[in-house]
């Protein structure tokens, strides 16, 4: 890896969006909790709301929300 410096805070809140979506995905895909623990899209969101937790949710908290989104879309009315 020609660049392994971990990103700074300024450049995980560009990414936001984009760790929100692959996240969305997974969940969406059927990814179990533990494989999803180990992408980046979660370390990442985990290093945001460590470092600025009243702006940035949880990781899990963003799981569980995508996870009732899901269900609730399943759900036939």
């Amino acid at each position: 890896m020609a660049d392994s410096r971990p990103l700074s805070i300024g450049e995980l809140e560009a990414g936001f969006s984009a760790y929100c979506q692959a996240l969305r995905r997974l969940v969406a895909d059927g990814h179990s909790i533990e494989r999803i623990e180990r992408t980046h899209c979660w370390h990442n969101l985990s290093a945001l709301h460590s470092s600025l937790p009243q702006r940035y949710r949880s990781p899990e908290d963003l799981y569980r929300r995508y996870l009732r989104a899901r269900a609730a879309e399943s759900t036939p009315e």
